[in-house]
Protein backbone atom coordinates (compact mmCIF):
# COMPACT_ATOMS: atom_id res chain seq x y z
CA UNK A 1 0.00 0.00 0.00
CA UNK A 2 2.79 2.44 0.94
CA UNK A 3 4.64 1.72 -2.33
CA UNK A 4 1.53 2.38 -4.40
CA UNK A 5 0.83 5.62 -2.52
CA UNK A 6 4.42 6.84 -2.97
CA UNK A 7 4.41 6.03 -6.68
CA UNK A 8 1.10 7.78 -7.30
CA UNK A 9 1.37 10.85 -5.10
CA UNK A 10 4.47 12.69 -6.46
CA UNK A 11 2.78 13.39 -9.82
CA UNK A 12 -0.33 14.44 -7.92
CA UNK A 13 1.67 16.81 -5.72
CA UNK A 14 3.46 18.21 -8.76
CA UNK A 15 0.14 18.75 -10.47
CA UNK A 16 -1.14 20.46 -7.35
CA UNK A 17 1.85 22.75 -7.30
CA UNK A 18 1.41 23.51 -10.98
CA UNK A 19 -2.24 24.34 -10.39
CA UNK A 20 -1.11 26.54 -7.49
CA UNK A 21 -2.73 24.45 -4.75
CA UNK A 22 -5.98 26.32 -4.37
CA UNK A 23 -5.92 26.99 -0.65
CA UNK A 24 -7.18 30.54 -0.94
CA UNK A 25 -9.63 32.97 0.55
CA UNK A 26 -10.82 36.43 -0.56
CA UNK A 27 -9.08 39.29 1.17
CA UNK A 28 -11.10 42.21 -0.13
CA UNK A 29 -8.18 44.70 0.05
CA UNK A 30 -7.44 47.03 -2.87
CA UNK A 31 -9.28 44.86 -5.33
CA UNK A 32 -7.34 41.76 -4.29
CA UNK A 33 -9.12 38.74 -5.65
CA UNK A 34 -7.66 36.04 -3.38
CA UNK A 35 -4.67 34.69 -1.49
CA UNK A 36 -2.72 31.49 -2.09
CA UNK A 37 -0.12 29.51 -0.11
CA UNK A 38 3.52 29.25 -1.12
CA UNK A 39 4.34 25.56 -0.59
CA UNK A 40 8.01 24.48 -0.41
CA UNK A 41 9.11 21.00 0.55
CA UNK A 42 5.51 20.03 1.32
CA UNK A 43 5.02 22.80 3.88
CA UNK A 44 3.07 26.04 3.63
CA UNK A 45 5.63 28.81 4.24
CA UNK A 46 3.57 31.96 3.73
CA UNK A 47 0.67 33.39 1.71
CA UNK A 48 0.68 35.91 -1.12
CA UNK A 49 -2.11 37.97 -2.61
CA UNK A 50 -3.16 38.32 -6.23
CA UNK A 51 -5.25 40.41 -8.57
CA UNK A 52 -7.42 39.49 -11.49
CA UNK A 53 -4.59 40.05 -14.02
CA UNK A 54 -2.06 38.12 -11.92
CA UNK A 55 -3.89 35.50 -9.80
CA UNK A 56 -2.52 34.55 -6.42
CA UNK A 57 -2.25 30.87 -7.40
CA UNK A 58 0.04 31.66 -10.33
CA UNK A 59 2.14 34.01 -8.26
CA UNK A 60 2.51 31.49 -5.41
CA UNK A 61 3.42 28.70 -7.85
CA UNK A 62 6.16 30.76 -9.52
CA UNK A 63 7.63 31.77 -6.14
CA UNK A 64 7.66 28.10 -5.03
CA UNK A 65 9.46 27.08 -8.22
CA UNK A 66 12.14 29.75 -7.73
CA UNK A 67 12.80 28.72 -4.13
CA UNK A 68 12.99 25.02 -4.98
CA UNK A 69 15.33 25.76 -7.88
CA UNK A 70 17.68 27.51 -5.45
CA UNK A 71 17.35 24.59 -3.02
CA UNK A 72 18.34 22.09 -5.73
CA UNK A 73 21.46 24.14 -6.52
CA UNK A 74 23.99 22.66 -4.10
CA UNK A 75 26.42 25.54 -4.70
CA UNK A 76 23.93 28.13 -3.47
CA UNK A 77 24.01 29.33 0.15
CA UNK A 78 20.81 30.77 1.66
CA UNK A 79 23.00 33.10 3.77
CA UNK A 80 23.44 35.28 0.69
CA UNK A 81 19.75 36.25 0.54
CA UNK A 82 19.35 40.01 0.13
CA UNK A 83 16.32 42.20 0.89
CA UNK A 84 15.94 45.60 -0.78
CA UNK A 85 13.37 48.37 -0.27
CA UNK A 86 12.22 49.60 -3.71
CA UNK A 87 9.89 52.24 -2.28
CA UNK A 88 6.43 50.87 -2.94
CA UNK A 89 7.52 47.26 -2.40
CA UNK A 90 10.35 45.11 -1.06
CA UNK A 91 12.38 42.70 -3.16
CA UNK A 92 14.21 39.57 -2.06
CA UNK A 93 17.18 38.50 -4.21
CA UNK A 94 19.12 35.22 -4.00
CA UNK A 95 22.36 37.16 -3.63
CA UNK A 96 24.30 40.04 -5.07
CA UNK A 97 22.90 39.17 -8.48
CA UNK A 98 20.18 37.01 -9.95
CA UNK A 99 16.48 37.23 -10.56
CA UNK A 100 14.07 38.45 -7.90
CA UNK A 101 12.64 35.63 -5.81
CA UNK A 102 9.61 37.61 -4.56
CA UNK A 103 8.31 41.15 -4.50
CA UNK A 104 6.48 41.92 -1.26
CA UNK A 105 3.65 44.36 -1.93
CA UNK A 106 1.85 46.65 0.44
CA UNK A 107 -1.23 44.51 -0.12
CA UNK A 108 0.70 41.47 1.17
CA UNK A 109 1.53 43.31 4.38
CA UNK A 110 -2.02 44.54 4.87
CA UNK A 111 -3.44 41.07 4.28
CA UNK A 112 -1.17 39.80 7.07
CA UNK A 113 -1.83 42.83 9.26
CA UNK A 114 1.85 43.77 9.81
CA UNK A 115 4.34 46.27 8.41
CA UNK A 116 5.89 45.54 5.02
CA UNK A 117 9.43 45.73 6.47
CA UNK A 118 8.60 43.16 9.14
CA UNK A 119 6.91 40.92 6.58
CA UNK A 120 9.95 41.11 4.26
CA UNK A 121 12.32 40.00 7.05
CA UNK A 122 9.96 37.20 8.07
CA UNK A 123 9.59 35.89 4.49
CA UNK A 124 13.39 36.09 3.98
CA UNK A 125 13.99 33.91 7.04
CA UNK A 126 11.24 31.51 5.91
CA UNK A 127 12.85 31.16 2.45
CA UNK A 128 16.24 30.39 3.99
CA UNK A 129 14.69 27.85 6.36
CA UNK A 130 12.73 26.16 3.57
CA UNK A 131 15.91 25.79 1.45
CA UNK A 132 17.75 24.15 4.34
CA UNK A 133 14.78 21.84 5.08
CA UNK A 134 14.50 20.92 1.39
CA UNK A 135 18.13 19.79 1.27
CA UNK A 136 17.99 18.03 4.63
CA UNK A 137 14.86 16.00 3.89
CA UNK A 138 16.34 14.69 0.64
CA UNK A 139 19.54 13.33 2.12
CA UNK A 140 19.84 9.53 1.58
CA UNK A 141 20.24 8.88 5.31
CA UNK A 142 17.09 10.85 6.13
CA UNK A 143 15.08 9.17 3.36
CA UNK A 144 16.27 5.75 4.54
CA UNK A 145 15.27 6.57 8.11
CA UNK A 146 11.84 7.78 7.00
CA UNK A 147 11.37 4.65 4.85
CA UNK A 148 12.12 2.51 7.91
CA UNK A 149 9.55 4.51 9.87
CA UNK A 150 7.05 3.88 7.10
CA UNK A 151 7.83 0.17 7.08
CA UNK A 152 7.48 0.01 10.86
CA UNK A 153 4.14 1.84 10.73
CA UNK A 154 2.98 -0.61 8.06
CA UNK A 155 3.82 -3.54 10.32
CA UNK A 156 2.05 -1.86 13.24
CA UNK A 157 -1.00 -1.27 11.03
CA UNK A 158 -1.11 -4.92 9.99
CA UNK A 159 -0.86 -6.04 13.62
CA UNK A 160 -3.55 -3.60 14.74
CA UNK A 161 -5.88 -4.57 11.90
CA UNK A 162 -5.45 -8.22 12.78
CA UNK A 163 -6.08 -7.39 16.45
CA UNK A 164 -9.22 -5.43 15.58
CA UNK A 165 -10.74 -8.24 13.51
CA UNK A 166 -9.65 -10.87 16.04
CA UNK A 167 -11.10 -8.85 18.93
CA UNK A 168 -14.43 -8.22 17.22
CA UNK A 169 -14.64 -11.89 16.30
CA UNK A 170 -14.15 -12.82 19.96
CA UNK A 171 -16.80 -10.29 21.02
CA UNK A 172 -19.20 -11.68 18.40
CA UNK A 173 -18.66 -15.26 19.65
CA UNK A 174 -19.14 -14.17 23.26
CA UNK A 175 -22.38 -12.36 22.48
CA UNK A 176 -23.64 -15.31 20.44
CA UNK A 177 -23.02 -17.66 23.38
CA UNK A 178 -24.52 -15.43 26.04
CA UNK A 179 -26.79 -12.70 24.70
CA UNK A 180 -28.38 -14.55 21.77
CA UNK A 181 -29.53 -17.38 24.05
CA UNK A 182 -31.17 -14.90 26.46
CA UNK A 183 -32.91 -13.20 23.53
CA UNK A 184 -34.35 -16.51 22.36
CA UNK A 185 -35.63 -17.31 25.85
CA UNK A 186 -37.15 -13.84 26.19
CA UNK A 187 -38.86 -14.28 22.82
CA UNK A 188 -40.40 -17.56 23.97
CA UNK A 189 -41.61 -16.07 27.27
CA UNK A 190 -43.15 -13.06 25.52
CA UNK A 191 -45.23 -15.27 23.20
CA UNK A 192 -43.28 -14.03 20.13
CA UNK A 193 -44.16 -10.39 20.91
CA UNK A 194 -40.47 -9.66 21.49
CA UNK A 195 -38.59 -10.48 18.28
CA UNK A 196 -35.18 -11.64 19.44
CA UNK A 197 -33.96 -12.38 15.92
CA UNK A 198 -34.49 -8.82 14.77
CA UNK A 199 -32.71 -7.35 17.80
CA UNK A 200 -29.82 -9.79 17.31
CA UNK A 201 -29.52 -8.66 13.69
CA UNK A 202 -29.45 -5.01 14.78
CA UNK A 203 -26.73 -5.79 17.32
CA UNK A 204 -24.61 -7.59 14.71
CA UNK A 205 -25.03 -4.66 12.29
CA UNK A 206 -23.91 -2.23 14.99
CA UNK A 207 -20.84 -4.33 15.74
CA UNK A 208 -20.02 -4.56 12.03
CA UNK A 209 -20.33 -0.79 11.67
CA UNK A 210 -18.10 -0.21 14.70
CA UNK A 211 -15.51 -2.64 13.32
CA UNK A 212 -15.53 -0.90 9.94
CA UNK A 213 -15.17 2.57 11.51
CA UNK A 214 -12.26 1.34 13.65
CA UNK A 215 -10.50 -0.10 10.59
CA UNK A 216 -11.03 3.10 8.60
CA UNK A 217 -9.65 5.18 11.48
CA UNK A 218 -6.51 3.03 11.68
CA UNK A 219 -5.96 3.23 7.92
CA UNK A 220 -6.44 6.99 7.99
CA UNK A 221 -3.92 7.46 10.83
CA UNK A 222 -1.39 5.23 9.07
CA UNK A 223 -1.86 6.92 5.69
CA UNK A 224 -1.54 10.40 7.17
CA UNK A 225 1.58 9.42 9.13
CA UNK A 226 3.24 7.69 6.18
CA UNK A 227 2.56 10.56 3.79
CA UNK A 228 3.87 13.12 6.27
CA UNK A 229 7.27 11.36 6.41
CA UNK A 230 8.34 12.26 2.86
CA UNK A 231 8.66 15.77 1.44
CA UNK A 232 6.99 14.79 -1.82
CA UNK A 233 3.77 13.77 -0.03
CA UNK A 234 3.91 15.94 3.07
CA UNK A 235 1.51 18.57 1.76
CA UNK A 236 -0.94 15.84 0.72
CA UNK A 237 -0.86 14.56 4.32
CA UNK A 238 -1.51 18.11 5.50
CA UNK A 239 -4.48 18.44 3.17
CA UNK A 240 -5.80 15.02 4.19
CA UNK A 241 -5.53 16.06 7.83
CA UNK A 242 -7.40 19.29 7.11
CA UNK A 243 -10.17 17.44 5.26
CA UNK A 244 -10.93 15.35 8.34
CA UNK A 245 -9.92 17.53 11.28
CA UNK A 246 -11.28 20.85 10.01
CA UNK A 247 -14.93 19.65 9.90
CA UNK A 248 -14.52 17.99 13.31
CA UNK A 249 -13.01 21.19 14.66
CA UNK A 250 -15.91 23.18 13.29
CA UNK A 251 -18.33 20.77 14.94
CA UNK A 252 -16.50 20.99 18.29
CA UNK A 253 -16.35 24.79 18.11
CA UNK A 254 -20.02 24.88 17.20
CA UNK A 255 -20.87 22.67 20.16
CA UNK A 256 -18.84 24.88 22.50
CA UNK A 257 -20.55 27.99 21.17
CA UNK A 258 -23.91 26.26 21.53
CA UNK A 259 -23.48 25.57 25.27
CA UNK A 260 -25.11 28.86 26.48
CA UNK A 261 -28.04 28.40 24.09
CA UNK A 262 -28.28 24.76 25.14
CA UNK A 263 -28.52 25.73 28.80
CA UNK A 264 -31.27 28.21 27.94
CA UNK A 265 -33.16 25.52 26.02
CA UNK A 266 -32.80 23.12 28.97
CA UNK A 267 -34.25 25.72 31.36
CA UNK A 268 -37.05 26.48 28.88
CA UNK A 269 -37.78 22.75 28.56
CA UNK A 270 -37.99 22.33 32.33
CA UNK A 271 -40.29 25.35 32.69
CA UNK A 272 -42.49 24.10 29.84
CA UNK A 273 -42.67 20.63 31.34
CA UNK A 274 -43.59 22.08 34.74
CA UNK A 275 -46.27 24.25 33.13
CA UNK A 276 -47.74 21.23 31.34
CA UNK A 277 -47.79 19.21 34.56
CA UNK A 278 -49.46 22.07 36.39
CA UNK A 279 -52.10 22.45 33.68
CA UNK A 280 -52.74 18.70 33.65
CA UNK A 281 -53.17 18.66 37.43
CA UNK A 282 -55.69 21.52 37.32
CA UNK A 283 -57.82 19.98 34.57
CA UNK A 284 -57.61 16.52 36.15
CA UNK A 285 -59.07 18.03 39.32
CA UNK A 286 -61.85 19.62 37.27
CA UNK A 287 -62.56 16.33 35.48
CA UNK A 288 -62.76 14.48 38.81
CA UNK A 289 -64.93 17.30 40.25
CA UNK A 290 -62.40 18.07 42.98
CA UNK A 291 -62.17 21.59 41.57
CA UNK A 292 -65.27 23.42 40.39
CA UNK A 293 -65.33 26.63 38.37
CA UNK A 294 -68.61 28.42 37.93
CA UNK A 295 -69.88 28.11 34.37
CA UNK A 296 -67.19 25.59 33.40
CA UNK A 297 -68.58 22.13 32.63
CA UNK A 298 -66.75 18.96 33.66
CA UNK A 299 -66.90 17.65 30.09
CA UNK A 300 -64.83 20.60 28.95
CA UNK A 301 -61.82 19.67 31.09
CA UNK A 302 -59.79 17.50 28.70
CA UNK A 303 -60.59 19.38 25.47
CA UNK A 304 -59.59 22.63 27.18
CA UNK A 305 -56.42 20.97 28.51
CA UNK A 306 -55.46 19.97 24.96
CA UNK A 307 -55.90 23.56 23.79
CA UNK A 308 -53.87 24.92 26.73
CA UNK A 309 -51.18 22.28 26.17
CA UNK A 310 -50.90 23.19 22.49
CA UNK A 311 -50.69 26.88 23.39
CA UNK A 312 -47.89 26.26 25.92
CA UNK A 313 -45.91 24.13 23.46
CA UNK A 314 -46.30 26.63 20.61
CA UNK A 315 -45.28 29.50 22.90
CA UNK A 316 -42.19 27.54 24.04
CA UNK A 317 -41.24 26.76 20.42
CA UNK A 318 -41.54 30.42 19.44
CA UNK A 319 -39.19 31.37 22.28
CA UNK A 320 -36.77 28.51 21.55
CA UNK A 321 -36.63 29.06 17.76
CA UNK A 322 -33.80 31.68 17.74
CA UNK A 323 -31.67 29.46 19.99
CA UNK A 324 -31.92 26.32 17.81
CA UNK A 325 -28.64 25.65 15.92
CA UNK A 326 -28.91 26.74 12.29
CA UNK A 327 -32.21 28.56 12.75
CA UNK A 328 -30.75 31.69 11.14
CA UNK A 329 -29.46 29.83 8.07
CA UNK A 330 -31.14 30.20 4.70
CA UNK A 331 -31.62 26.41 4.43
CA UNK A 332 -33.43 26.22 7.77
CA UNK A 333 -35.67 29.13 6.82
CA UNK A 334 -36.36 27.61 3.40
CA UNK A 335 -37.38 24.28 4.93
CA UNK A 336 -39.61 26.11 7.44
CA UNK A 337 -41.34 28.02 4.64
CA UNK A 338 -41.78 24.83 2.61
CA UNK A 339 -43.31 22.96 5.54
CA UNK A 340 -45.61 25.90 6.24
CA UNK A 341 -46.82 25.97 2.62
CA UNK A 342 -47.37 22.21 2.55
CA UNK A 343 -49.22 22.34 5.87
CA UNK A 344 -51.45 25.20 4.75
CA UNK A 345 -52.26 23.53 1.42
CA UNK A 346 -52.80 20.03 2.71
CA UNK A 347 -54.48 20.58 6.05
CA UNK A 348 -57.55 22.65 5.16
CA UNK A 349 -60.01 19.84 5.83
CA UNK A 350 -58.01 18.71 8.88
CA UNK A 351 -58.12 22.16 10.47
CA UNK A 352 -61.84 22.49 9.75
CA UNK A 353 -62.49 19.12 11.42
CA UNK A 354 -60.35 20.08 14.43
CA UNK A 355 -62.20 23.37 14.88
CA UNK A 356 -65.53 21.59 14.44
CA UNK A 357 -64.53 19.01 17.07
CA UNK A 358 -63.76 21.63 19.69
CA UNK A 359 -66.83 23.68 18.72
CA UNK A 360 -69.10 20.70 19.29
CA UNK A 361 -67.46 20.05 22.65
CA UNK A 362 -68.25 23.53 23.92
CA UNK A 363 -71.71 23.51 22.28
CA UNK A 364 -72.47 20.36 24.29
CA UNK A 365 -74.30 18.84 21.32
CA UNK A 366 -73.73 15.35 22.75
CA UNK A 367 -71.43 13.35 24.96
CA UNK A 368 -70.09 9.81 24.97
CA UNK A 369 -72.91 7.30 25.49
CA UNK A 370 -75.65 9.53 24.08
CA UNK A 371 -77.98 8.17 21.44
CA UNK A 372 -78.05 10.64 18.57
CA UNK A 373 -79.20 10.95 14.99
CA UNK A 374 -76.70 12.59 12.60
CA UNK A 375 -77.99 12.78 9.08
CA UNK A 376 -79.55 9.39 8.40
CA UNK A 377 -77.45 7.58 11.01
CA UNK A 378 -78.83 6.70 14.45
CA UNK A 379 -76.47 5.32 17.05
CA UNK A 380 -74.71 5.70 20.39
CA UNK A 381 -71.66 7.97 20.62
CA UNK A 382 -68.78 5.61 21.40
CA UNK A 383 -65.80 7.94 20.90
CA UNK A 384 -65.21 11.63 20.29
CA UNK A 385 -61.91 12.53 18.63
CA UNK A 386 -60.52 15.82 17.42
CA UNK A 387 -61.17 14.99 13.77
CA UNK A 388 -64.03 12.46 13.79
CA UNK A 389 -66.83 11.08 15.95
CA UNK A 390 -67.58 7.34 16.23
CA UNK A 391 -71.19 6.05 16.42
CA UNK A 392 -72.31 2.50 17.17
CA UNK A 393 -75.67 1.76 15.59
CA UNK A 394 -78.32 -0.60 17.05
CA UNK A 395 -77.14 -3.09 14.39
CA UNK A 396 -73.68 -3.04 16.07
CA UNK A 397 -72.16 -1.11 13.16
CA UNK A 398 -69.45 1.48 13.74
CA UNK A 399 -69.91 4.66 11.72
CA UNK A 400 -67.14 7.29 11.58
CA UNK A 401 -68.41 10.80 10.81
CA UNK A 402 -66.12 13.84 10.17
CA UNK A 403 -66.69 16.59 12.71
CA UNK A 404 -67.07 19.22 9.98
CA UNK A 405 -70.03 17.25 8.61
CA UNK A 406 -71.63 17.17 12.05
CA UNK A 407 -71.07 20.90 12.57
CA UNK A 408 -72.68 21.78 9.23
CA UNK A 409 -75.68 19.45 9.71
CA UNK A 410 -78.46 18.73 12.18
CA UNK A 411 -77.92 16.62 15.28
CA UNK A 412 -80.82 15.00 17.14
CA UNK A 413 -79.87 14.00 20.67
CA UNK A 414 -82.30 11.49 22.21
CA UNK A 415 -80.44 11.21 25.52
CA UNK A 416 -80.24 14.82 26.68
CA UNK A 417 -83.88 15.17 27.77
CA UNK A 418 -84.22 11.48 28.61
CA UNK A 419 -81.83 11.88 31.57
CA UNK A 420 -83.84 14.65 33.26
CA UNK A 421 -87.40 14.81 31.89
CA UNK A 422 -87.73 11.60 29.90
CA UNK A 423 -87.78 10.93 26.16
CA UNK A 424 -91.24 10.63 24.55
CA UNK A 425 -91.77 7.48 22.50
CA UNK A 426 -94.77 7.72 20.19
CA UNK A 427 -96.59 5.41 17.83
CA UNK A 428 -99.75 5.82 15.69
CA UNK A 429 -102.67 3.43 15.07
CA UNK A 430 -105.74 3.88 12.87
CA UNK A 431 -109.10 2.73 14.39
CA UNK A 432 -112.49 2.76 12.68
CA UNK A 433 -115.16 5.33 13.42
CA UNK A 434 -117.43 2.65 14.83
CA UNK A 435 -115.18 2.22 17.91
CA UNK A 436 -115.67 4.77 20.71
CA UNK A 437 -112.61 7.00 21.04
CA UNK A 438 -112.74 6.73 24.82
CA UNK A 439 -112.38 2.94 24.52
CA UNK A 440 -109.49 3.32 22.07
CA UNK A 441 -107.61 5.74 24.31
CA UNK A 442 -108.16 3.50 27.34
CA UNK A 443 -106.80 0.50 25.47
CA UNK A 444 -103.70 2.44 24.32
CA UNK A 445 -103.04 3.61 27.89
CA UNK A 446 -103.48 0.03 29.11
CA UNK A 447 -100.93 -1.16 26.54
CA UNK A 448 -98.48 1.48 27.75
CA UNK A 449 -99.07 0.43 31.34
CA UNK A 450 -98.30 -3.21 30.44
CA UNK A 451 -94.96 -2.27 28.84
CA UNK A 452 -92.04 -2.72 31.21
CA UNK A 453 -89.32 -0.05 31.01
CA UNK A 454 -91.61 2.92 30.39
CA UNK A 455 -91.87 5.64 33.00
CA UNK A 456 -95.06 5.93 35.04
CA UNK A 457 -94.36 9.60 35.69
CA UNK A 458 -94.89 11.68 33.65
CA UNK A 459 -98.01 9.73 32.69
CA UNK A 460 -98.53 8.62 29.09
CA UNK A 461 -101.09 10.56 27.03
CA UNK A 462 -103.03 10.23 23.77
CA UNK A 463 -103.29 12.62 20.83
CA UNK A 464 -105.84 12.26 18.01
CA UNK A 465 -103.71 13.30 15.07
CA UNK A 466 -106.31 13.29 12.30
CA UNK A 467 -109.73 12.13 11.19
CA UNK A 468 -108.89 10.15 8.11
CA UNK A 469 -111.06 8.86 5.28
CA UNK A 470 -111.41 5.41 6.78
CA UNK A 471 -110.13 5.65 10.36
CA UNK A 472 -109.23 7.93 13.23
CA UNK A 473 -105.44 8.17 13.78
CA UNK A 474 -104.55 7.94 17.45
CA UNK A 475 -101.01 8.67 18.74
CA UNK A 476 -99.77 7.05 21.96
CA UNK A 477 -97.08 9.08 23.75
CA UNK A 478 -95.10 7.54 26.59
CA UNK A 479 -91.92 8.46 28.48
CA UNK A 480 -88.69 6.49 28.87
CA UNK A 481 -85.56 7.35 30.84
CA UNK A 482 -82.98 5.46 28.75
CA UNK A 483 -82.73 6.45 25.10
CA UNK A 484 -80.49 3.47 24.31
CA UNK A 485 -83.54 1.18 24.96
CA UNK A 486 -85.71 2.92 22.34
CA UNK A 487 -85.80 0.00 19.89
CA UNK A 488 -86.62 -2.60 22.55
CA UNK A 489 -89.31 -0.41 24.14
CA UNK A 490 -90.97 0.26 20.79
CA UNK A 491 -91.07 -3.49 20.14
CA UNK A 492 -92.64 -4.24 23.54
CA UNK A 493 -95.16 -1.41 23.21
CA UNK A 494 -96.31 -2.55 19.74
CA UNK A 495 -96.73 -6.08 21.00
CA UNK A 496 -98.89 -4.95 23.93
CA UNK A 497 -101.03 -2.72 21.68
CA UNK A 498 -101.83 -5.72 19.45
CA UNK A 499 -102.63 -7.90 22.47
CA UNK A 500 -104.94 -5.34 24.12
CA UNK A 501 -106.85 -4.64 20.89
CA UNK A 502 -107.21 -8.34 20.13
CA UNK A 503 -108.50 -9.01 23.66
CA UNK A 504 -111.19 -6.37 23.26
CA UNK A 505 -112.14 -7.40 19.72
CA UNK A 506 -111.15 -4.09 18.16
CA UNK A 507 -109.72 -4.16 14.67
CA UNK A 508 -106.71 -1.94 13.83
CA UNK A 509 -107.56 -0.31 10.50
CA UNK A 510 -104.24 1.33 9.61
CA UNK A 511 -103.10 2.05 7.08
CA UNK A 512 -106.51 1.94 5.27
CA UNK A 513 -109.13 -0.34 3.77
CA UNK A 514 -111.83 -0.11 1.06
CA UNK A 515 -114.53 -2.45 2.46
CA UNK A 516 -115.42 -4.24 5.68
CA UNK A 517 -114.20 -7.86 5.60
CA UNK A 518 -116.56 -10.73 6.23
CA UNK A 519 -114.85 -11.37 9.57
CA UNK A 520 -113.13 -8.92 11.89
CA UNK A 521 -109.35 -8.87 11.47
CA UNK A 522 -108.55 -9.76 15.07
CA UNK A 523 -106.63 -12.57 16.78
CA UNK A 524 -108.60 -14.23 19.61
CA UNK A 525 -106.71 -14.89 22.81
CA UNK A 526 -106.75 -18.64 22.41
CA UNK A 527 -104.68 -18.24 19.24
CA UNK A 528 -102.04 -15.94 20.71
CA UNK A 529 -99.62 -18.78 21.30
CA UNK A 530 -100.24 -20.80 18.18
CA UNK A 531 -97.10 -22.90 17.48
CA UNK A 532 -94.31 -22.18 17.25
CA UNK A 533 -95.08 -19.23 19.59
CA UNK A 534 -94.49 -19.95 23.30
CA UNK A 535 -96.01 -18.41 26.43
CA UNK A 536 -93.00 -16.92 28.25
CA UNK A 537 -95.12 -15.72 31.16
CA UNK A 538 -93.92 -12.11 30.82
CA UNK A 539 -97.33 -10.54 30.24
CA UNK A 540 -96.34 -9.25 26.80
Amino acid sequence: MLLIVLLMLPPIVSAQEQSELKDTEPSGIFGIAETAPVVVNGKVRFHVVGVTAYPAERRASEISQRIEALARDTNYSPKTLRIEDAGSYHEIFPGASGKVIIRILEADAKSEGILRTVLADTIGNSIAESINDYRHDRKPAVLTKKALYALGSTIVLIVLMYGVFWGFRRVNNYLERRVKLHMQKLEERSQRIFQGGQLWGILLSALGMLRGLTAILLIYIFTNFALSLFPQTRYTAHRLYQFVVAPLGSIVNGLIDFIPDFLFLVVLYLLTRYGLKLARGVFTAIDQERLKIKGFETDWAWPTYRIVRMGIIIFALVIAYPFIPGSDSAAFKGVSVLLGVLFSLGSTSVISNVIAGYTMTYRRAFRIGDRVKIGDTVGDVSEMRILVTHLRTPKNEEVVIPNSTILNGEVTNYSTMARDQGLILHTTVGIGYDVPWRQVEAMLLLAAENTEGLLREPAPFIRQKSLGDYAVNYELNTYCGDASQMVELYTKMHRNIQDVFNENGVQIMSPAYKADPAEAKIVPKERWYTPPAKDLGQGT
